[in-house]
Formats: structure tokens, sequence, C-alpha cells
């Protein structure tokens, strides 16, 4: 009994320490989790390693992590700032609340597929004991030193540290939209030896009147000019020109009965012809002696009957009759305007520009007109496109490079670190975006000429598309690197594409640096938008601020991780290593550094007290050394002028023992008055005059006498 008793006690006894010695086991690990959790967080908040992400940004978020930095969580609702709020009165005027953004583009959109990799999945896989949210909590009471955010106006950088790190710059829409690019590039000539027509369309504000007095004759000379082109084409082809191009194979609408076309008369050539030789003696300031009233060869009402003759032949399958001597004239002034026109050859024929909202991003209500008139219509109907002056009109690149007959564009990254001196990192790999229709000059529908992701991907691919093209309407730019091969152009990537881009960035950014309000601790990762010529010329279309990192396609889950990654090498590991590795990021611009003069203020004032020449005896009787400078001889008076020093020279207060003369001494400050007694009694520098040499002489019947003691100096205010 005894011994079964006791085996049973044995036996509990045993089980009960199992029990015990699982709970202090698992305490014990939770206490060392505790533990390095804490040393992790003294350690990230001692080297200021605390951020803030407002946002997803997986990417950002796990690299970070694994650099050893620890989140500060965001609690707050939506819609609040992370800071105070705000209200930044300079982002109206710059439009930074307008800025073009396509970051919230996928922001709130559950995208996800099954081949790719899921980064917040695997966020969610790294912090399945809560670790990192038990870091969070532990320095929610820390300042964060890198900041990222989607838009710059969550909030006011006034408010942060010089050592809090943020993604963004105030002030930065006079290049991030599409206004601000517009009225920006029009000044690059007084920043750089370059001309803005040579890689960014023609450009005009339709909200202010002055824009669009020449944007509307901008349309009437490039119509013109079309005109020659027509003919020219003509002779080559030696038929009639149509409405119809048999380039355009993906329209399906049913051919309409054949009619008898209008005949165009040649005095509509001798018209264009005129008119273009008329701009050129402009272009080549011919007309400076000609009376600023004098009418030019076609007036408005006569435009406006050319356009009529213009439409019929381009758009209504009017035959154009001109004769042979014409076609001659038409190739020699064509010759004369390539050579002073940098967007004649792109431009095409049939005058197509594209009507953009200012401030909108993703291809928002942009479209594409052909006729001056609907477009005048559109703008003056609608009061809103008026205000501000918002909207603009840009000219379409009518022979774009194509890719199996459909149109692309490309999305390039580059970064800029410093607005003083201008630093920008230019990004080795991009995308290009295919449309998911064939390339037509007739269907103006936004689903065959806009390649912006969030319109395409809503549409299917038209099965009239080339068989090679990607389902997914991506390539890497390594892929179409290799096109370019195949293609025969092996080397117009490294020698026209690239270099073209780059010029153009950095000349967009020159224009601007005056207006961004930079600070050193910011950094900013900004998107290009490019469409190439048939020359390869790649031709900017916009910049984009907070350009979209979401993994829409197999392509962009790499290539927007990759840029991610490098973003973190340029600004934090380059700061500190400029030897370090920083990826794919390449830094194509460094501008010396521009001293910023101090400002001093406007108002100028001499202040001074008089002074009197001491006695020559008395002096000499006390042994004492004059305490000013020597004298200057007076021709013929005998007398001896007091002479002031330069700048050169500093002039020093004798001891208080020593007599001085009585009378006022000259002293020059800028913006504030300092009083003469203060430094009587210092022994420093009586005064330094750092802009002129003063002389004063004083009249020959100077009344002179010896001073007991110092007086109390009488101040003299002279403003300059």
């Amino acid at each position: 009994m005894a011994t079964g008793h006791s085996t049973t006690f044995t036996g509990q006894h045993c089980l009960g320490s199992l029990v015990l010695w699982r709970g202090f086991s698992k305490a014990s690990h939770h206490m060392t989790r505790l533990r390095n959790v804490k040393i992790h967080v003294e350690r990230a908040v001692k080297q200021k390693k605390i951020f803030t992400i407002q946002g997803r940004y997986p990417v950002i978020r796990c690299l970070l992590r694994q650099r050893g930095w620890v989140e500060k969580k965001l609690v707050h609702h939506v819609g609040t700032t992370l800071l105070p709020p705000q209200k930044d009165l300079d982002s109206s005027v710059m439009g930074d609340s307008d800025t073009t953004e396509d970051e919230d583009e996928d922001e709130n959109e559950e995208f996800r597929q099954p081949q790719l990799f899921s980064f917040d999945d695997f966020l969610e896989f790294d912090d399945l004991d809560g670790t990192h949210a038990l870091m969070s909590r532990l320095v929610r009471n820390e300042t964060p030193y890198f900041i990222w955010t989607t838009r710059r106006d969550v909030l006011d950088c006034r408010f942060l540290s010089k050592d809090q790190m943020i993604n963004h710059y105030a002030r930065a829409g006079s290049f991030t939209t599409k206004v601000g690019l517009c009225l920006s590039l029009r000044n690059l000539p007084w920043f750089d030896e370059a001309d803005a027509d040579s890689f960014f369309p023609r450009c005009y504000r339709l909200g202010a009147e002055d824009d669009k007095k020449a944007f509307i004759e901008d349309f009437w000379l490039t119509a013109a000019r079309n005109v020659l082109k027509l003919v020219v084409k003509s002779e080559w082809k030696s038929f009639p020109i149509q409405a119809e191009d048999k380039e355009d194979s993906g329209d399906k609408e049913p051919k309409k009965q054949e009619k008898k076309p209008v005949l165009v008369s040649p005095e509509f050539v001798d018209e264009a012809l005129c008119a273009c030789e008329e701009h050129l003696s402009i272009l080549a300031h011919m007309d400076i002696d000609k009376d600023l009233e004098a009418p030019l060869y076609l007036s408005p009402k006569g435009w406006s009957l050319f356009l009529q003759h213009y439409y019929q032949v381009v758009h209504e399958g009017a035959e154009l009759s001109y004769l042979d001597t014409q076609v001659q004239r038409c190739e020699d002034i064509l010759q004369q305007l390539r050579a002073v026109i940098p967007q004649i050859d792109m431009e095409g024929d049939r005058n197509i520009w594209i009507v953009k909202p200012g401030a909108k991003s993703r291809g928002r209500g942009i479209m594409c007109m052909d006729h001056l008139e609907e477009m005048l219509k559109l703008v003056d109907g609608n009061p809103l496109m008026m205000k501000d002056g918002k909207w603009v009109v840009q000219k379409y690149i009518e022979r774009p490079l194509l890719i199996f007959g459909t149109k692309f564009d490309l999305r390039q990254w580059f970064l800029v670190t410093d607005w003083n001196p201008l630093t920008v990192w230019f990004y080795r790999d991009s995308y290009i975006r295919f449309s998911t229709q064939p390339f037509s000059l007739k269907n103006l529908d936004n689903s065959v000429h806009l390649c912006n992701n969030s319109i395409q991907k809503h549409l299917e691919n038209s099965c009239h598309r080339h068989p090679l093209l990607p389902s997914d309407n991506m390539w890497s730019s390594r892929r179409f690197q290799t096109h370019l091969q195949e293609m025969g152009a092996p080397n117009a990537w490294s020698t026209v594409i690239v270099p073209g881009m780059k010029a153009a960035v950095i000349h967009a950014l020159q224009t601007s640096q005056d207006t961004v309000q930079y600070r050193k601790a910011s950094f900013e990762l900004y998107g290009a938008d490019f469409v190439f010529g048939e020359d390869f010329q790649p031709w900017l279309i916009e910049i984009n601020a907070s350009p979209t990192m979401a993994p829409s396609t197999a392509v962009t889950a790499r290539l927007c991780a990759g840029v991610q990654a490098d973003t973190l090498r340029v600004v934090i590991d380059w700061r500190l290593d400029r030897n370090c590795d920083t990826g794919a990021f390449e830094l194509i611009y460094k501008q010396p550094a521009v001293e910023v003069p101090q400002y001093v203020g406007i108002r100028l004032l001499v202040e001074g007290s008089t002074i009197k020449k001491p006695m020559t005896m008395c002096h000499q009787r006390l042994g004492v050394r004059p305490a000013l400078p020597h004298l200057l001889t007076q021709q013929g008076s005998g007398e001896a002028p007091y002479h002031f020093p330069s700048h050169h020279t500093k002039a020093r207060l004798p001891s208080p023992h020593v007599l001085r003369p009585q009378g006022r001494v000259l002293r020059l400050q800028h913006s504030k008055l300092v009083g003469s007694k203060a430094l009587s009694t210092t022994g420093k520098a009586l005064m330094t005059l750092p802009m002129a040499k003063v002389f004063i002489s004083f009249p020959p019947n100077l009344d002179l006498q010896v001073a007991p003691s110092i007086p109390e100096p009488r101040k003299v205010g002279l403003e300059l």
C-alpha cells in the first residue's frame, strides 16, 4: 500500500513538475524574446533607425527591417495627417496639390496574381509571433528618421528636423504637373544651350488667352506645312491623296459608297506655300522693320476658309490638285522648315493634338482631337477648363515608333537627392507599356493612343494584334533592346534613346531648380514617360511624382522591387559611403554648388559721432601718441585734416587713460544701429568700412580743444 501510494504520489509529482517545467520553459522563451526585442529597439533608437511608412509599400518595409530599422506605426484615421494639419500657401501657387501622381492607382485595389511573389504575405509570415508589432509599440513615442509617404502634402516639412529623411520635395509642381512642365521648359535657354522643342512636344495652356492665341496660330501653320507634305507624298506615290491610309489596318468600319471626290484647286497649295514662306521670314527675323499692325498673308477669316479645304483633303477624301512647279517649291520650303522646326518630322500630316487636364494622371480626361473648332468649343463651353489655365493642349506624335504595328510608351525612373547642387540619378532598367489596339490615326479613341496601364488593363486585347506582343502588355527595357537588335538597330538604345532621355530629364530639372523648395535630408523618386519617334528620338510626355510601385505584372513586380531596393542604397548607404553599391542607379548629373548670398536687408545706414583734432603740444607734454592715424596735409592751409582708415585698416580705440579729442566718429552698419558708447569701453576695433573708403576734411578754422575726458558721443544718422 505504502509502496503503491508512494508510486502514485511520485507519478503525480512528476506530472505536475512536467507541467510546471513546460510553463516555465514557455515563460523563459517569452522573456528571452522580450529581452532581444528590447535590445534591438534600444539599438535602433540609439542609431536613429526608426522609420514610418504611409501606404502599403511592403518592399520598403521589408528591406528596412532587414537593415535593423524599427517601424513606428501610424495610428490615425483615414484622411488624417502624420503631423498637425497644415495649409501650405505655396502649394497652390506651384501646383503641389495638383502634382501628377499615379501612386494611388493601385494603392486601394486588391491586385493578386498567383504566379507573383507577394511581399504582403511575406511580411505577415515574417511577423507571426508579433515581434515587429511589439517593437512598433515600444517606439510609438520615438521620432521617425525615415519617412515614406504617397503624397507630399501628407505632412509639413517645416516641422521636420534636419536629420529626418522624407521622400518628397515641396513645390515640385513646376515639373510634375503638365502646366508646370509646359511653362518651365520655355525658360530652358536661360539655363542651358538647348531647345525644349527638340525633346518636348509643343504645349499650350488653353486657359491663358495669350497661349490660346499662340496655339491657334500654331494649328494654322501646322496645317499649312501638312499641305506641303501631302503634295510631296502624293508626288512620290503618284496617285491622288485620299483621306484613308493603308496603314490603318485595324479599322473595321464598312466602307461607304464611293462618291466623286471634291477637287481642291492649286490655289490652295499656293496659300500654304505663301504662309510657310512668311513663317520662315518671321523665324529669320526678316520682319524686324515691318509694322506691327501690318496684316499677315492670311487673315483669321482666310485661315478659317483654308482649314475647311484642309479638312476636306485630310478627313473627307477630297482630291488635291497641284502644279508640277509647286512640287519643287514644297520640297525646298520643307527642307528650310526642317532646319528650324525640330518637330516637323514627328508631327505627321493630320494635325492631331491631345487635350489634357493639367493635373491629372493615368490618362484621366485626355482626348485626341484634330479639328480646331472642336477644341476651342470644348474649352469655351466649359468654364472649369478655363479656371487657372489648368488644361493644356499638346502636339500629338503622329509618327511614333511602333512594335508590331502597336503604339507603346516607356516609364523611366530617376531619383533626385539634392537640389543645390542638383544631383540626379538615372535608373538603368525601365519598362514599356503597349496599347491593346493596333495603331491608327483615323481612330482617335484612347484605347489606341494612350498606353497607361490604368486604361489598358480594363480593355481586351484586339484580335488584330501581332501574336508576339505580350498578353499583359508590358516588356522590360532589356526585352525592348533585344527587339531593337532584331529590327536592325542594335545601337539605337545606347546612342540615341538613353542619352536623349537623360538630357530631357536634366533639362526639366534645371528649369525647376529655382522653384523647388529643397531640404538636404529629402529625396524623391520620379517616373518620366517617353514616346519615341520613328528615328528613335525620345519625346518627354510628362513626369510623375510618386510613381506606382504596384506589381501589376510580372515585369513590374520585379522592376518595382528592384528600384525601391536601389533607392534605399542611394539615400541611406551612399550618404555614408560614396563608394558603396548603388544598384542600377547611375549618377548622371551633379551640378557645382551654387553659393546663395546671405540676405542683408535693403536699408543701409551710416551712423557716427563727431571728433576733433587733438593739440600736438598736449600730446608732446603728456608723452602720449595720438589715438587716430597720421594726418594728411591739406594744400594751401597748413592744416592737417583727418583721414579715416580704409576697409583694409582697423583703427583701435585708445586706452581709457589716454586723452582723445571730442568729436564724432563715423561708423557704417548694415540694417541696424550699434551704439558708440559700448565700443568705447571695450578697446576693440572702432570701425571697419567694408564698402568704400571714406575721407572727411575739416575747415581750416577748426576750433581745437583739449578734452579732459571722453565725452558722450552724439549720434548722427544718414540714410543711403
